[in-house]
């Protein structure tokens, strides 16, 4: 298991979207860090969508990011909270939301994890893909190794 050089475990990291698999994939990560005395950090990433007409010079008038990270972390509070609910004296549970693809947001947070915990569909274009786009690049180029939650 990798550790800081004070010897606390690095955190398990988990990617929620608020999706029924991201909270499935939360209450995995927090009972594996109640087994090795771990800590949480729950992540949300957001980006600016992609706009139609972008390439042909027009640009829309776009709510300022603040607004999108300020969706993307009350999401990812009411998902925190919500699972740590159901669940007796949870592992602590940090958050942290950042602005960036989900896969290379997630890929960042993994280099200073032990795990990297998500679930295998979030809220994606394709819901009938047995793997996200974003568990499947995780999977395949995390630098810790990596859990995928089946749907519940």
């Amino acid at each position: 298991m990798s550790q800081h050089t004070d010897e606390k475990p690095w955190p398990v990291v988990v990617g929620v979207d608020g999706s029924t698999g991201s909270q499935a994939a939360l209450r995995w990560g927090i009972t594996q860090a109640e087994l090795t005395g771990g800590t949480v950090e729950a992540i949300a990433a957001w980006q600016y969508p992609e706009v139609f007409g972008y390439s042909y010079g027009w640009i829309p008038s776009m709510p300022e990011g603040g607004e999108f990270a300020k969706a993307a972390e009350r999401a990812l509070r009411e998902t925190v909270a919500a699972v740590c609910e159901r669940m007796d004296q949870p592992s602590e549970v940090s958050i942290r939301v950042a602005e960036g693809h989900p896969a290379q947001v997630l890929m960042d947070a993994a280099r200073t994890a032990q795990l990297l915990v998500l679930g295998s569909r979030g809220h994606g274009t394709f819901s009938g893909i047995l793997l996200g786009s974003v568990s499947q690049h995780c999977v395949q180029h995390a630098p810790c190794p990596v859990v995928v939650v089946p749907q519940p």
